[in-house]
């Protein structure tokens, strides 16, 4: 079992940035997979990043590729999500979610943990 609390989300202008977080709490962070998920009103969840267990793997959508940076700190069982040049069209909830795996995994239907989501909006 592992416990996902995500923080870090706000309002910002269109070009602005954000750093999420991702606290895991539970067992050893390293055995998992970690990924940002990000749903908008009246959508289904998308995928946006993924990392592996030891970080050395990233993966992302094309809709955030170059500007989004998923990096983790096994040590301190914390996942971020570096968001730069955010764009109207990012605004959404975002989700970090777990999954106790050995490669990054980018479907939904992977995960098996996830948090309850932190708001980002981005105005224009």
């Amino acid at each position: 079992q592992v416990q996902l609390v995500e923080s870090g989300g706000g309002l910002v202008q269109a070009g602005g940035s954000l750093r999420l977080s991702c606290a895991a709490s539970g067992r050893t962070n390293s055995r998992y997979v970690m990924g940002w998920f990000r749903q908008a009103p009246g959508k289904e969840r998308e995928f946006a990043a993924a990392i592996s267990r030891s970080g050395a793997t990233t993966s992302y959508a094309d809709s955030v590729k170059g500007r989004f940076t998923i990096s983790r700190d096994n040590a301190k069982n914390t996942v971020r999500l570096q968001m730069n040049s955010l764009k109207p069209e990012d605004t959404a909830v975002y989700y970090c979610a777990a999954r106790e795996a050995i490669t990054v995994l980018t479907n939904t239907d992977a995960y098996n943990y996830w948090g309850q989501g932190t708001q980002v909006t981005v105005s224009s």
